[in-house]
């Protein structure tokens, strides 16, 4: 897989990722969604990601396939906040179903890692939804959990989860 930092957001590159992340979320993927989605519900997310990305807010890190595809990406985001610019949060982490059980999951968060230290980054931090194992593949990463906030995620009437939170020290 090959990575790429920032690409330019031409409308292929955008509908892509749109693509990819409701193939994601449709095979289970814990990328902001419950049950089955339409390109239709996940172009309204995508298109707030793709602004703060387009504003240089936020980076964006792309895996791009042996046929020149998307077929992976993670966004670290700017809190927005003077007080909190040395860290960002990775957030949107997937990569295509089609794609995954070859570590290339492992090698997009390892990217991530890189680039957080080239910005100057002290520290990543990201949120995962409790109960899918998730924990399991950061871990490894240099993640570790530093929190959990009880039953944060609804994701049915009963099925209340924790959202756990995980740090990567970088500095």
């Amino acid at each position: 897989m090959r990575f790429e930092l920032d690409p330019e957001l031409t409308d292929d590159v955008r509908e892509q990722i749109i693509g990819m992340w409701t193939d994601v979320s449709n095979a289970g993927g814990s990328v902001g969604f419950v049950g089955q989605v339409t390109r239709g519900d996940v172009e309204p997310v995508a298109r707030v990601a793709f602004d703060g990305i387009a504003a240089g807010i936020d980076r964006l890190v792309v895996g791009y396939d042996e046929d020149g595809l998307v077929a992976a990406m993670l966004i670290l985001v700017s809190k927005r906040f003077a007080l909190a610019a040395h860290w960002r949060t990775v957030g949107r982490v997937m990569v295509h179903p089609r794609r995954q059980g070859r570590g290339e999951g492992a090698a997009l968060m390892r990217e991530g890692a890189r680039v957080g230290r080239e910005m100057g980054l002290e520290g990543l931090h990201i949120t995962v939804r409790g109960g899918m194992g998730l924990e399991r593949f950061y871990t490894p990463l240099g993640y570790r959990e530093i929190g959990r906030l009880p039953g944060a995620l609804r994701v049915a009437p009963g099925d209340d989860r924790d959202e756990v939170v995980m740090w990567l020290d970088l500095s």
